[in-house]
């Protein structure tokens, strides 16, 4: 940095921000002589540092937080997932101190409050399911598929049965085939039928002796209730297999109806997407799983247990458990938000969360039908699935209206899912979203509908107004840029 005839100069950085020479923090003298370094481990050069100063970096990072995109700034479409509003109250409980500084190998002695938050829990998930014990400590839904998948296995080992594949319906989510897998066992597909729903039919045609059960998606990721899970039920039953209910998709029929009454013998809960964790970038989750009862003896450990004197503890006395799944005792704060915001509701205040998660995919599936293409017309549950078979003719893809729809201010819905609907758009507003939120978001729909009709080439480009246009997604996915490099 120079100054020459009153005019400032400063060397060129290879950074977008700042310039040699400028600093953002004093850091003052300690006062003491600095600690013996090895030699081995001293630095032979200065950092590749960006040199900046404090208002460069206040803006810098404030800039960047107004380019995101999240549920307390509009509308979060994106089905499978739910990302819906989740109340601050939880927020608050799960920062309590208690909870929150709590060791996770502090003692018991010293963590009953935590252990009867478990204990509560276990027993609130096993009123709304109908199962009859649950375990807290798979971390998310796809690991809590794996620790049920596990415990059918030591089930079926247990009465000498080697059974090694695994009926996945082609409606289910993703992540089955690869628990299916990851347990050691073969996924094998089974078609939906017309109206987008599992048919007892085929399930009997596949339910061969080698079969270990079915993993069932209840409602689908059609967004269809599966309406003949009973009968599929018993159709395994029959043949000694067991069912498996992925409970992702729970926010749809809570305090409607409980999964052990059609026949479901294992079922995990997405406690961050039921039961209000903010979900996103890969967590916080947590998947607890529920058995029925002749299951109850291989879930995993620790197990939270009550003495004699009342006191809770954790306990690994199960002989019969398919051992430990996880460290620790699980994703102790995502309990802490879940009991809260059961019991913040209440029963009747969980069954109107299936209703308005109901309500408003079905107002969005009213709203939206005639202008894109509904491959199952009938009344769905948590989400509508639409495809993009009418702007197709006009060479404008889901892709194309997904982008548009960042220009209008909103986060696109889940895109190309489920695979079985070719140019699938799936939209699930959640029930938190009010009819205002869900006409403003349907009006930008009906926006880029007219688009596709009278000026489709304007949407290929799309977004034009966010900081970053049309990125090749693909090559982001296979090469990704993970680390800043000079030059980059």
């Amino acid at each position: 940095m120079s100054v020459t005839s009153g005019v400032l100069h400063e060397e060129p950085s290879i950074f977008e921000r700042g310039a040699p020479g400028r600093r953002g923090v004093a850091v003052p003298d300690a006062g003491a002589a600095a600690p013996a370094i090895p030699e081995r481990l001293l630095r032979r050069s200065a950092p590749l540092l960006p040199e900046v100063s404090e208002l460069e970096t206040v803006r810098h990072f404030t800039r960047l937080s107004r380019m995101n995109y999240g549920v307390d700034v509009g509308l979060y479409p994106l089905g499978s997932c739910t990302m819906k509003y989740n109340p601050r109250a939880c927020e608050d409980a799960a920062a309590m101190a208690g909870f929150a500084d709590l060791h996770p190998y502090a003692p018991a002695s010293a963590s009953q409050g935590a252990l009867e938050v478990m204990w509560e829990l276990e027993r609130a998930l096993v009123e709304i399911s109908g199962m009859s014990a649950v375990t807290l400590l798979p971390a998310a839904g796809a690991h809590g598929e794996l620790a049920g998948l596990k415990v059918i296995r030591k089930a079926l080992s247990a009465r000498g049965d080697a059974r090694k594949k695994v009926l996945i319906p082609d409606t289910a989510h993703g992540t089955n085939p690869a628990s299916v897998a990851l347990n050691g066992w073969q996924a094998v597909e089974v078609k939906s039928n017309a109206d987008g729903i599992l048919d007892p039919s085929a399930v009997a045609a596949a339910m061969a002796d080698d079969v270990a059960g079915i993993m069932i998606t209840n409602p689908n990721t059609l967004g269809l209730f599966e309406g003949r899970i009973f009968e599929v039920s018993q159709v395994v039953h029959a043949k000694g297999g067991l069912v498996y209910g992925d409970g992702a998709n729970l926010n749809a029929i809570l305090g409607k109806y409980r999964p052990a009454c059609l026949g479901i013998d294992v079922i995990q809960f997405n406690l961050h997407k039921t039961f209000s964790t903010p979900h996103g970038g890969g967590g916080p989750g947590s998947g607890p799983v529920g058995v029925a009862h002749d299951l109850v003896r291989f879930l995993p450990v620790p197990r939270v247990v009550r003495g004699p004197d009342g006191m809770l503890s954790l306990s690994d006395a199960f002989p019969d458990s398919i051992g430990r799944v996880r460290s620790f005792a699980g994703q102790f704060l995502v309990m802490v938000r879940a009991l809260a915001y059961i019991r913040g509701l209440g029963p009747e205040g969980l069954a109107r969360v299936a209703e308005r998660a109901v309500l408003n995919a079905n107002y969005v599936r009213a709203r939206l039908a005639g202008r894109l293409h509904l491959p199952y017309p009938g009344p769905c549950m948590h989400e509508a699935v639409f495809s993009d078979k009418v702007q197709g003719k006009a060479g404008v893809t889901t892709m194309d209206m997904a982008k548009r729809l960042m220009d209008k201010g909103f986060h696109p819905p889940t895109v190309y899912f489920p695979l079985i609907v070719h140019g699938a758009i799936m939209i699930e507003p959640t029930e938190t979203e009010d009819k205002q939120s869900i006409d403003e978001f349907v009006a930008a729909m009906e926006a880029i509908v007219e688009e596709a009709a009278t000026a489709p080439d304007g949407l290929h480009a799309a977004p034009s107004l966010t900081p970053v246009s049309r990125p090749d997604e693909v090559e982001a996915a296979r090469r990704p840029v993970l680390a800043w490099k000079p030059g980059s």
